[in-house]
C-alpha cells in the first residue's frame, strides 16, 4: 500500500541505478512516488520545480513529449510518472532497473 504523505530521501545504495525524480511541492502522486522508492530500498535526487522554470524546461526536454509531474529517470531512463513506476512495481521489475547487479 503507498502511503500518500512524504518521506525523505534514503541515501543512495552502493548498487543502485541513480534515480532522479522530478517533481512539485503540491503534487500527491510526487509524494506517492517518492514513497514507493523508498520503500524499494532505492535512494533518489528530488528536483523539485514548483519555482524553478530553468529545472522544468530541463525536465520537459528530458521527458519529452510527457509534461507532466513526477517525472522519474533511473539510470538516466526517463520510466514517466508514478502509474508507470507503480505498473514496473507490481510486474516485478523495479527492483531489476533500481538495482541492476542485484543488491
Amino acid at each position: 500500500m503507498i502511503e500518500w504523505g512524504t518521506m525523505d530521501s534514503l541515501p543512495k545504495h552502493p548498487k543502485q541505478a541513480e534515480v532522479l525524480v522530478y517533481t512539485k511541492d503540491y503534487c500527491p502522486y510526487c509524494d506517492a512516488a517518492k514513497n514507493l522508492l523508498t520503500q524499494k530500498g532505492a535512494g533518489y535526487s528530488d528536483i523539485d520545480v514548483t519555482k524553478d522554470p530553468e529545472q522544468y524546461k530541463i525536465m520537459l526536454e528530458r521527458a519529452a513529449p510527457r509534461r507532466t509531474v513526477p517525472q522519474v529517470f533511473i539510470g538516466g531512463k526517463c520510466v514517466g510518472g508514478f502509474d508507470e513506476l507503480r505498473k514496473l512495481d507490481q510486474e516485478e521489475g523495479l527492483e531489476e532497473i533500481l538495482f541492476p547487479s542485484g543488491r
